[in-house]
């Protein structure tokens, strides 16, 4: 909302915190799931039915009581998952404040198309992980379970470069030029 302040604000010393804390809560619920992983017996089959060791796809395998680890999953992805989730979306919401201010259509419109593109990869990013990992799935479900895997370990790493680079003039010249040689060239 306030663009010219950026400079002033994000100091060192903010981006050095906010990287540790990410760090620092990252690493505690990788090991808070893989303690509670070491606790549970597995028997028979040892392949895991997916592209990446995904805890869902662990604990498929487990023939031990795995109810504590769900809850485990569901309290702590509410606190990992929803609370970026909820400060995204306020601050999207004093984003179109401040859009719905501006008195020029035009401007109205490039704002929105910006945001709208980087809400449309927030929302495959957070659906995909709420929808895997907040709703019971049943054990036919491995196939989804991949297709989402892939949405938010996969397809949205690979939107955030075409997203931030396509804001760009000389990408958007290089990518035209592109397309009519391609164009010129298929004729």
């Amino acid at each position: 909302c306030h663009p010219l302040r950026y400079t002033t604000v994000m100091k060192e010393g903010l981006c050095t915190l906010l990287v540790a804390v990410c760090w620092i809560l990252s690493c505690t619920n990788a090991l808070t799931h893989t303690l509670s992983l070491a606790q549970l017996s597995f028997c028979a089959d040892n392949t895991i039915p997916h592209f990446f060791c995904d805890l869902a796809a662990l604990l498929k395998l487990s023939c031990s009581d795995i109810s504590l680890n769900e809850l485990l999953i569901f309290t702590v992805g509410l606190a990992v998952i929803t609370l970026p989730l909820i400060c995204i979306l306020i601050s999207y919401g004093h984003i179109g404040v401040t859009i719905l201010k501006t008195p020029s259509t035009k401007g109205i419109l490039k704002a929105l198309s910006t945001c709208g593109s980087h809400l449309s990869v927030v929302s495959l990013y957070y659906g995909t992980i709420i929808g895997l990992y907040f709703v019971p799935s049943s054990s036919a479900s491995s196939d989804k379970d991949i297709i989402a895997s892939v949405m938010y370990t996969v397809v949205t790493p690979l939107l955030n470069p075409f997203i931030y680079s396509l804001r760009n003039r000389d990408i958007k010249g290089a990518l035209e030029r592109l397309f009519n040689r391609a164009i010129v060239l298929s004729q």
